[in-house]
């Protein structure tokens, strides 16, 4: 059978890769169709049942393995509810639900990553062909979450050894090589892992290297150029009771010549290197026991983020970094198959700083928090599912010391955070959910790169969101249907005006709809997000929304994919749409937002002969469509304003994956 992936490769590249592969086509097995349904790693998720469960956003298997050798976008493209622009990794930034994903909690292997850096630059650089699962909580997030799950929290994580050894093997691997044709951007990654007596060991490397390239109008992006370096060493050992100790080191390197604001199209500022590196450090401990009052689990890391601009058009250099350090000691208590409490501590050191020619030395801000929680998941009848927990975070704060004069401003504060979810199954097809949170945020840290001048933080306040989200599930036979409706409120959200740091007060409101039909040989979904976003009461353009959200509007994914087994083959296409959408900010150099239709097909085959291997062709946007994806800042800005980073004419693209 064919496998789903969603990667791209050339000509040369792939004759290397069927060099490669006819020496070892005997020794893989073959490998089953990866599902598009969500259902069924959901169904892999331990308290996939639980109520705070219920309005998650599972990625299928076929969309990580579609976009191993490509990006965010492609990571999330049949998830309207998930909007990711941004045109290039380090420009890309998540919204979910039109929230800023600075405003979520972000785990990678059970570690916090530090959100906060320069506002034209991502601090999502993550590998999607470093994922084994990708999960998105909007809204509602549980008392476990961490702090900072002012609208909800993504939690990634990376692949094992046991995802690329094949049962009963001590050895197994992983190649893909692909090739775009618009950019001439070429990839290629290995993975190798390893396994004796409890004890595993994984590698991964990844390298990309590419041209600018053009969108729909034939016209150059400047600026859109891949060089991207990744790479994930990975040390575990399980016991024959299930205990777990692991430890995992992941960087991801991006450096290239850039527009002089990334995640802009050119403009007449010029141009600018950019030295990007995201690394992540987790030990973990697992306990093997999963009933019971004893099931300890910790977690130790480290995640930073460092953007660096040598030198601009200005003659200016700036280095900043991003880093949290994290501790999280929790223990679950079975109080029977299907009612736990999840009980614990957490802490976490947050700092972002900058060294610049325009500051004395180094310079930066620093929180520190310190957090107890409880998270109850019970089922007291067939029927009914609730889960509710508590937490309670404390927190220190310490603002930067532009004159380096020792007398930076300190401060601290503490609150409380709750959140309750209900699942009630109305019939044995049709249930009814909801969830609602109150949840403390503290001090956020600012943006790095506007450490420029002293700061006045007497107004600097805490902040604290509120969510709620009201929706249905219908299941029967092949057919699944969902929807529901959400709100998000976030209450003192950090500015800056001048030198002095204000509050601004943000929401996002509106609903999702879902509809998946599966068949024996394939899988069709259509899923559609409206958010209506507002600042400080009012409607707003993205420059005021920078860090809170972005204007999203109606925007809509369908997906859909069939095997044809006597031929060897996978054939599929996806549409990702937005529709026109006036946000009611009437200035004279603001427009409505224009709407699009992007259509991407795909065929991927496994030669009979050459089980270990397979070749995906694909088209994306193939019918040459001009546009700037709608979570891209300043779409709605005109052109003499602003010219928004479009995303990629049509392209031609085919990946060669081989396991061994």
């Amino acid at each position: 059978m064919a496998r789903t992936s969603s990667i791209r490769l050339s000509g040369l590249l792939c004759s290397t890769a069927l060099s490669l592969v006819t020496a070892s086509a005997a020794l893989a097995e073959e490998d089953e169709v990866l599902s598009l349904d969500p259902i069924v790693v959901k169904q892999r998720d331990p308290i996939g049942n639980a109520a705070d469960r219920a309005t998650s956003i599972y990625v299928a298997d076929a969309e990580i393995e579609r976009a191993a050798m490509g990006d965010l976008k492609d990571l999330f493209a049949g998830i309207a509810s998930v909007s990711v622009g941004g045109g290039i990794p380090i420009a890309q930034k998540i919204f979910v639900n039109g929230v800023d994903m600075l405003n979520l909690a972000v785990q990678v292997d059970g570690v916090s990553q530090n959100n906060r850096t320069f506002h034209h630059v991502s601090a999502n650089a993550f590998d999607p062909g470093l994922m084994k699962s990708v999960r998105v909580d909007p809204g509602v997030a549980p008392a476990d979450a961490g702090p900072r799950a002012l609208a909800g929290r993504v939690v990634m994580e990376t692949i094992d050894a046991e995802d690329i050894i094949e049962d009963g093997e001590t050895f197994g691997g992983q190649s893909r090589l692909s090739y775009s044709s618009n950019g001439n951007t070429a990839q290629g990654s290995l993975t190798l892992a390893g396994r004796s007596g409890g004890f595993e060991i994984l590698g991964y490397a990844k390298r990309s290297t590419g041209d600018n390239f053009e969108d729909g109008d034939g016209v150059e992006v400047t600026g859109s150029g891949a060089n991207l370096t990744a790479g994930l060493l990975k040390f575990a050992y399980e016991g024959d009771e299930g205990d777990r100790i692991e430890l995992s080191l992941q960087e991801v390197q991006d450096n290239e010549i850039r527009n002089f604001q990334p995640n802009f199209g050119a403009s007449s500022r010029g141009f600018a290197p950019y030295y990007t590196k995201r690394r992540i450090a987790s030990l973990r401990y697992e306990s093997g026991n999963e009933t019971g009052l004893w099931d300890p689990s910790a977690t130790l890391g480290f995640s930073e983020i460092n953007v660096d601009r040598p030198s601009d058009p200005f003659g200016d250099s700036t280095a900043t970094s991003s880093n949290t350090y994290s501790l999280t000691l929790q223990n679950d208590f079975h109080l029977s198959d299907s009612n736990t409490i999840t009980a614990g501590v957490d802490y976490q050191v947050r700092e972002s700083t900058v060294n610049a020619t325009w500051t004395n030395g180094t310079t930066g801000e620093e929180s520190k928090n310190l957090g107890i929680f409880a998270q109850a998941r019970l089922e007291p009848t067939d029927r009914l599912s609730l889960s509710g927990g508590l937490r309670y975070d404390w927190q220190d704060f310490t603002g930067q010391d532009f004159a380096q004069s020792g007398t930076a401003f300190t401060g601290s504060t503490s609150g409380a955070s709750g959140n309750l979810s209900v699942v009630y199954d109305l019939t044995a097809s049709l249930s009814l959910r909801a969830g609602y949170s109150n949840v403390f945020g503290g001090y956020d840290l600012e943006d790095n790169f506007l450490f420029y001048q002293t700061w006045d933080y007497s107004n600097l306040q805490s902040s604290r969101a509120r969510n709620i989200v009201v929706g249905a599930d219908w299941q029967r036979g092949n057919w699944t249907l969902g929807g529901e409706l959400f709100k998000t409120s976030i209450d003192n959200v950090r500015g800056v005006s001048g030198s002095s740091v204000v509050t601004n007060d943000f929401e996002s409101k509106g609903f999702n709809i879902a509809a998946t039909y599966g068949w024996d040989s394939g899988f069709a979904r259509f899923t559609m997000n409206n958010s209506d976003v507002s600042f400080n009461g009012g409607p707003a353009e993205s420059f005021f929304l920078v860090d809170s959200g972005t204007p999203i509007g109606k925007v809509l994914a369908f997906e859909v994919q069939q095997e044809i087994p006597t031929m060897n083959l996978l054939v599929g296409g996806s549409v990702e749409a937005a529709l026109s959408n006036d946000n009611n900010v009437y200035e004279s150099y603001t427009q409505e937002q224009p709407g699009y239709g992007v259509l991407n097909l795909f065929a991927e085959y496994s030669p009979p002969s050459l089980g270990n291997l397979t070749i995906r062709a694909a088209i994306d946007n193939v019918f040459d469509k001009t546009y700037a994806d709608r979570a891209t800042y300043g779409t709605e800005y005109t052109s003499d304003t602003i010219t928004a980073f479009n995303e990629p004419g049509r392209n031609i693209s085919v990946v060669a994956t081989l396991k061994f």
